[in-house]
């Protein structure tokens, strides 16, 4: 599905409108990164779940690494509803098969876009709105130390 994008002239920004059935930042739409996710919690590992969920002609690696750049931010977004409404989640693990429970529901994100509507600014992605990493991927010099001799001790 093609999302639509508008210039603002004022502000210098583009922005979308976006279906609350879509995934922010991630392909596909949230029904189906939840139905992904539950049955990779079903899982007892992060490749089992891969071979589980990405049945497709890739390899183990490239399905680990897929899965994993879903499960993070979901994880990160569950962890802030849990923490940003603990009247309604209280006890709750931040995970997609407790929040159907709490909530009664099959398809549990699409419902929780809903229920943190007032957050979806602060939410990271896929579930809200919220900003991009800054500072980017750290460089292999970043974590190096300086050259030269060790300090006096």
């Amino acid at each position: 599905m093609r999302i639509t994008r508008y210039y603002c002239p004022t502000e210098r920004k583009t922005f979308s409108l976006l279906p609350d059935c879509l995934a922010s930042r991630l392909s596909g739409d949230l029904a189906a990164v939840e139905g992904e996710l539950a049955e990779a919690e079903k899982c007892t590992s992060v490749e089992a779940a891969a071979n589980a969920v990405r049945t497709d002609d890739i390899t183990l690696p490239s399905a680990v690494r897929w899965l994993r750049r879903r499960l993070l931010p979901v994880r990160m977004a569950l962890m802030a509803l849990v923490t940003m409404m603990p009247e309604l989640f209280a006890g709750c693990a931040p995970t997609v098969t407790a929040m159907r429970l709490v909530l009664g529901t099959g398809s549990a994100l699409v419902e929780l876009r809903e229920v943190g509507a007032a957050h979806l600014g602060a939410l990271p992605p896929p579930l809200g709105f919220g900003p991009r990493r800054k500072g980017g991927w750290r460089r292999w010099g970043d974590r190096q130390h300086d050259m030269g001799p060790d300090p006096p001790s």
